[in-house]
């Protein structure tokens, strides 16, 4: 059980910190939709980028060793069963693409707008 709870920490710590790393630019457009003015506070996050960059890297990093090692666990735990580790690279995946996805919109946002 405490590595389902280790893998989904670190899938909401890498989420988490792909947005801080593109807050620059993509909390300006969510803030804009909701009629609140947020110019300054993205220009301030600016030099956090890479910091939350490597963060989500880490927490990646962390959460593919933890999914994909052999796991050392007794029969019966929730990390014995086939079924649960399926689930956990999944969403672990799904995890990383939205993290991508993040992390690369100042790049692909001239080509939206």
């Amino acid at each position: 059980m405490a590595t389902d709870a280790k893998v989904g920490t670190l899938g909401i710590g890498a989420v988490l910190t792909a947005i801080g790393g593109s807050a620059c630019c993509v909390l300006p457009m969510v803030m804009g939709f909701f009629g609140i003015g947020s110019v300054a506070l993205a220009a301030r996050l600016e030099p956090f980028r890479p910091l939350f960059i490597v963060l989500t890297a880490a927490f990646l990093g962390f959460g593919f060793y933890q999914a994909y090692r052999k796991p050392t666990c007794r029969p019966g735990e929730a990390c014995a069963v086939p079924a649960n580790r399926g689930r956990q690279r999944i969403l672990l995946w799904v995890v990383t693409v939205i993290s991508v996805l993040t992390l690369g919109f100042p790049y692909y946002a001239v080509y939206l707008f």
